[in-house]
Order: C-alpha cells, then sequence, then structure tokens
C-alpha cells in the first residue's frame, strides 16, 4: 500500500516550506502469477503453431490424388508411344 503525506509550514518571515513524502510498504503481489501465465501462453502457441502447421487429412488425400492421377497419365502415355512404336513397325514392315 502507498501512503502519500505532504506537510506545509511556514516560518516565523512567511516563508513556506513544502515536504512531499511518499511511503510504499513493498507489498506487490502476484509475481509467480505472470511467470506462470507467461509459461502457460508460451506453451499455447508452441501447441497452436504445432496443430496449424500439420496438413490435414484433406490435404494429404488431394496430394495423394493428384500423384496418382499423375502415374496414371504416365502409364496412358507410355501405352500411346507402344502403340505408335508398333504402328511404325507395321507400316515399315509392310512395304
Amino acid at each position: 500500500m502507498t501512503e502519500e503525506r505532504i506537510t506545509q509550514t511556514e516560518d516565523q518571515l512567511g516563508n513556506t516550506h513544502t515536504t512531499h513524502v511518499v511511503h510504499d510498504d513493498g507489498d506487490r503481489s502476484g509475481g509467480a502469477g505472470k511467470w506462470v501465465f507467461l509459461i502457460i501462453l508460451a506453451l499455447a502457441v508452441v501447441v497452436a503453431v504445432v496443430l496449424l502447421s500439420r496438413p490435414d487429412a484433406s490435404e494429404i488425400a488431394a496430394n495423394n490424388a493428384v500423384t496418382e492421377a499423375a502415374g496414371e497419365v504416365g502409364e496412358a502415355a507410355g501405352q500411346i508411344g507402344n502403340a505408335a512404336e508398333e504402328a511404325a513397325d507395321a507400316v515399315t514392315q509392310g512395304n
């Protein structure tokens, strides 16, 4: 608790003297509570970053679907290439 005292005195010549005293008894509670709050806040931030940085199941499924589709396109291109090669062979053997 803080206590403030202001005292004014006047001497015989009429001069005024003011004394200003502030007394603080040093009662500062909650110091440990602040540290606990900061630690909990830091942990919450770390957990939020970890949870938000993980890809969710829909992103993984979409990536797998794109990969599978790209593989199928590659297989189809290979089949077209084989068919074209066979057609070219048939044309050259027919002459």
